[in-house]
């Protein structure tokens, strides 16, 4: 369980976050100048190396997104220029990829990082450069919309493996419809029938809430509150619900810490992003109470879970069923170990969990709920990430990454083991990298009361959040 210990505030943080952005600039630059294109995408490291996998290039945009991020943080142009010059030459064939459900990943952190971007002044952007951006968002939206299974009552964007297919990941890659759905878009098929991008963000949000997530109600003997299964099958003939399965978490009845991440993560900006829309947007579904009731209760399921089952610094074993974890004792009481032989920790289920428990804690507390417990949590997350004489952030310049100890898929055995050990360990993944920018960047704008930061360019409905947290923790 993680231990917050006493209270800490963004400002604290900052001189941690101002080092890891003077470690993220030379990363990218060392990306930059060694990576071949032709490869493809840069997925994770080896021996402190990037190197590809060859598989769908999901992680090409935060390979450019970082950059983007980086100049959001630091205002440094070149990382402007690049991450932009980028996405324009690279990113174009992610528009239109129709064999994939990781648009939010790809087109959101590059499209979607200039369009917020320019639409915050942050650069000078003509009106057809920020049409560019929106046209390719809306393309994006409704591609990743197209790839839909019908379930009774609603439906689901199906995952890479095919129509049977929920991924929980896929919970944030709604961010596309959602900025699609802003932007006025909608999808047309066949003999023009109009499609509601966001309808299917809503019944896709809905399907993971009630199949992805559990709840502690008695739905099977592992019906754990919080508990996250990586893949949910279906019969594609009647949409009727199968089982759990996990491509790659240790089981089907037990947790990949990653995929908890992306579920806690997901619910949490999917309730900003609908507390930025009308409620007469809403009323067809349900309206808004009800829509954030039930997403309220899958975030703050995933966010308890979560925070009973990380070590107590914050970071996670990679699933909370990997056998290996009963040599490790009660290694819940402690920081987690990653140098240990029995089971990897993984930094990147950390990174993408703290941002969600962040925004959370914001939410509730901006409402006058009780979110102190969740953003501190997020804090003290960040806090073990990012400190310097921890074993976490990467401070050697011979080292591509900037967050170690992630793992990608431990029963594919595709993470690397260096010589001597006997679990994966000191590598880096674009994931990663990626959502230790992104959370970095949040808590930085927090501290010095900047906008707050959200894919969809909207602020909070009050400016509490800025007036508490600027100088200390949420009360």
């Amino acid at each position: 369980m993680i231990d917050v210990g006493g209270e800490r505030s963004p400002r604290d943080l900052v001189p941690k976050i101002e080092r890891l952005f003077e470690l993220s600039a030379e990363k990218i630059r060392s990306i930059e100048q060694g990576w071949n294109p032709a490869d493809g995408a840069p997925v994770f490291t080896v021996d402190g190396r990037y190197t590809a996998r060859g598989w769908t290039e999901w992680t090409q945009g935060f390979q450019f997104g970082s950059a983007l991020l980086q100049f959001d943080a630091t205002g440094e142009r070149h990382f402007l220029d690049l991450g932009r010059s980028r996405t324009i030459e690279r990113m174009a064939v992610h528009l239109t990829h129709a064999g994939v459900h990781d648009h939010g990943f790809n087109n959101v952190s590059t499209y979607g990082n200039l369009w917020r971007l320019a639409r915050e002044h942050r650069f000078e952007a003509s009106d057809w450069e920020e049409r560019f951006y929106a046209l390719a968002l809306k393309v994006s939206g409704a591609v990743q919309a197209r790839r839909w299974t019908r379930i009774p009552g609603g439906g689901f964007i199906s995952s890479f493996n095919g129509a049977h297919s929920l991924f929980v990941d896929t919970i944030r890659s709604l961010r596309a419809l959602a900025l699609a759905h802003l932007l006025g878009h909608r999808l047309l098929e066949e003999q023009d029938a109009g499609v509601s991008l966001l309808e299917r963000l809503i019944h896709h949000a809905r399907a993971t809430a009630e199949f992805s997530i559990y709840y502690g109600r008695g739905r099977d003997r592992y019906d754990v509150r919080g508990r996250v299964a990586h893949e949910s099958l279906f019969n594609v003939a009647n949409g009727s619900y199968r089982g759990p399965s996990s491509q790659q978490g240790y089981s089907p009845f037990s947790t990949w810490t990653r995929g908890l991440a992306w579920a806690l993560l997901g619910f949490a900006e999917q309730i900003e992003f609908l507390d930025s829309l009308a409620d007469e947007d809403l009323e067809a579904y349900g309206g808004r109470a009800a829509l954030q009731a039930w997403m309220l209760d899958a975030a703050r399921a995933t966010s308890d879970y979560y925070v009973e089952i990380a070590a107590a610094d914050g970071v996670p074993y990679w699933d909370t069923g990997a056998p290996g974890l009963a040599a490790l004792g009660d290694w819940g009481s402690r920081p987690a170990d990653p140098f240990n032989d029995f089971e990897p920790v993984d930094s990147s289920a950390a990174a993408i969990a703290a941002q969600g428990l962040l925004r959370l804690g914001a939410y509730l507390t901006d409402r006058g709920g009780p979110g102190t417990r969740y953003w501190q949590a997020g804090l003290r997350i960040v806090e073990t990430l990012f400190d310097p004489s921890g074993p976490y952030l990467s401070t050697s310049s011979k080292h591509q990454g900037l967050l170690l100890h992630s793992v990608y898929h431990r029963p594919g055995g595709w993470d690397h083991v260096p010589r001597g050990a006997r679990t994966p360990r000191g590598e880096s993944s674009q994931w990663g990298d990626y959502h230790a920018r992104e959370v970095a960047l949040y808590v930085q704008r927090v501290a010095r009361g900047e906008r707050y930061l959200t894919f969809h360019n909207a602020e909070p409905r009050t400016d509490r959040l800025q007036q508490n947290n600027s100088v200390g923790p949420l009360t």
